[in-house]
């Protein structure tokens, strides 16, 4: 297939992975990209914020980054690695389980690679309804 999970040095149980996968897939052709392959590595944050500081010069922690690593035109190659440490910790801190959190954050990277952004509110605002879209979907 052409969506692969990864751990490095941390263990996070991910549910009906061939369905989450057919999801991810949709959201490629619900925006009409061609998904070439995506690769996601669950991490800790030391190792996030590692990456972190490494390519974007960002001192900090976050719960994903998100590579494109195809030209625009091209079908998507990405890599989305994502902190299972934020992941925990967001999803106790917004009073959700950590299932939810981890889709929301699966699904945030995807929609990254489609072309949605959240630098600015308002996009901020679109990849939120874009998220709870997705969430909704899949868990109905």
């Amino acid at each position: 297939m052409k969506i692969n999970f990864y751990f490095n040095d941390t263990v996070i149980t991910i549910p009906q992975r061939t369905r989450l996968k057919k999801h991810l897939t949709g959201i490629f052709e619900r925006e009409e990209r061609q998904l070439q392959s995506l690769t996601y590595i669950f991490c800790t944050d030391k190792y996030l914020f590692s990456i972190n500081k490494k390519f974007l010069q960002h001192d900090d922690y976050t719960d994903i980054i998100t590579f494109c690593l195809s030209d625009l035109h091209d079908p998507v190659v990405g890599e989305i690695y994502i902190s299972v440490d934020r992941i925990r910790d967001n999803a106790k801190s917004l009073g959700i389980s950590t299932n939810t959190e981890l889709h929301r954050v699966v699904f945030h990277g995807a929609l990254h690679l489609c072309g949605f952004n959240d630098k600015s509110r308002k996009d901020k605002k679109r990849m939120t309804q874009e998220e709870d879209k997705n969430l909704k979907i899949y868990f109905m």
